[in-house]
């Protein structure tokens, strides 16, 4: 049985389009690549030809697990969601207990994660310590560097 994945309409987009240009563009370029390494002569000893081999099927895996992700996606709707608590596409703002600096985040699916856009995944230690949480709890938290207490500021959707 596959894992449900959970995607805003943007991140089911995203991997939609990255999907259509990994079956047209990147299996055309794995095509040409063979195709030139077969001209170069004897396939057993082609370096070139194997290379793409190994290419082409890590696009092929890259494009199951891409299908496979959204065969079994559920899209969320931000309007159904409850504020109060804190969810899935929730911005939260938190303080860290220790060094009393404030940051805020949105909890999204493991596929939307990007730290640069202070996006992390539900399933992520910071992400799993505040689902759930209210304004005002304390999150403790579990990371690789120890444990972390966090206060909930804010929460909005």
């Amino acid at each position: 049985m596959s894992k449900i994945t959970y995607l805003t309409q943007e991140g089911f987009d995203k991997i939609k389009s990255e999907l259509e240009e990994l079956k047209t563009t990147g299996r055309r370029e794995v095509a040409q690549a063979i195709a030139e390494a077969r001209e170069k002569g004897d396939l057993s000893e082609n370096a070139e030809y194997d290379a793409a081999k190994d290419a082409q099927g890590l696009l092929e895996l890259k494009i199951n697990q891409l299908e496979m992700t959204l065969a079994n996606a559920r899209l969320i709707d931000a309007s159904q969601l409850d504020g109060s608590k804190v969810t899935i596409l929730c911005k939260v703002k938190i303080q860290n207990l220790q060094n009393k600096k404030d940051v805020t985040y949105q909890l999204v699916s493991e596929s939307e994660a990007n730290i640069s856009e202070k996006k992390i995944s539900v399933s992520s230690p910071i992400g799993e310590g505040l689902l759930g949480k209210e304004v005002g709890d304390i999150a403790e938290v579990q990371t690789p560097r120890g444990s972390m207490k966090f206060k909930i500021l804010d929460i909005s959707l």
